[in-house]
């Protein structure tokens, strides 16, 4: 993932008004309710119910505080990885009926199918309650040069200012992003903000996208009600 300085990730952060994504979400992953599952089977299936339950079952294991207490962080890195790389690539289009659609975890675990975008927002959900600060973890739009769309991974960086790791689902090894050549960062986010390479102001359509995550957020409370 090749950038202006030593092949790092490195952003401004952007602290506009109304840009920022704040955390709003009370419950997560570990705590999926009995009615939410039930949700989940009566749309996918058991097997959609099955998928839901393992994915709420890894985190609860990573949450353990006893649960290999000398663990190295970037250890729960792979368990998520993993699991959110088994499941198919969906385009929206076909998957959703709509151009561009950001899925919930719970729904692209039950519905078996998502794209990139999908496959970073769990990998960040499932790793953010985890355990794994979420000051570390940035979802990241990039332009991948094998690609002729837009791609997301998600980038965990040890440091502030350390090279980060990027979570593919285009190659299921967790590599330094200096070992990503095929990818150029454009923007990333998490909870708290919002970074753009170099400082630049945010291109058209980073408001658009900023909307997803909202209604994502919004989509996610709703699936706590359940």
């Amino acid at each position: 993932m090749s950038t202006v300085a030593n092949k790092r990730m490195r952003y401004a952060p952007l602290a506009v008004a109304g840009l920022l994504l704040p955390a709003v979400l009370s419950a997560g992953i570990a705590d999926y309710s009995s009615g939410l599952l039930r949700h989940v089977a009566g749309k996918w299936g058991e097997d959609g119910q099955q998928r839901v339950l393992e994915l709420q079952q890894l985190v609860r294991k990573q949450k353990t505080p006893s649960a290999n207490p000398v663990q190295p962080e970037r250890n729960r890195l792979f368990p998520g990885n993993t699991f959110w790389n088994r499941i198919p690539y969906v385009n929206d289009r076909e998957h959703w009926g709509k151009d561009d659609y950001w899925a919930t975890p719970v729904e692209t675990a039950g519905s078996n199918g998502g794209d990139c975008e999908d496959f970073s927002i769990g990998k960040y959900f499932t790793l953010k309650e985890s355990g794994v600060p979420l000051q570390k973890l940035r979802i990241t739009y990039v332009r991948a040069r094998n690609q002729a769309e837009s791609h997301m991974v998600l980038a965990y960086y040890p440091e502030p200012d350390a090279e980060p790791l990027i979570l593919d689902n285009l190659v299921d090894e967790i590599l330094p992003a200096s070992k990503r050549p095929d990818l150029d960062p454009v923007f990333s986010f998490n909870d708290e903000d919002v970074w753009i390479e170099g400082g630049t102001p945010a291109k058209s359509g980073s408001s658009s996208h900023i909307r997803l995550w909202r209604e994502l957020l919004d989509k996610m409370s709703r699936e706590q009600s359940l």
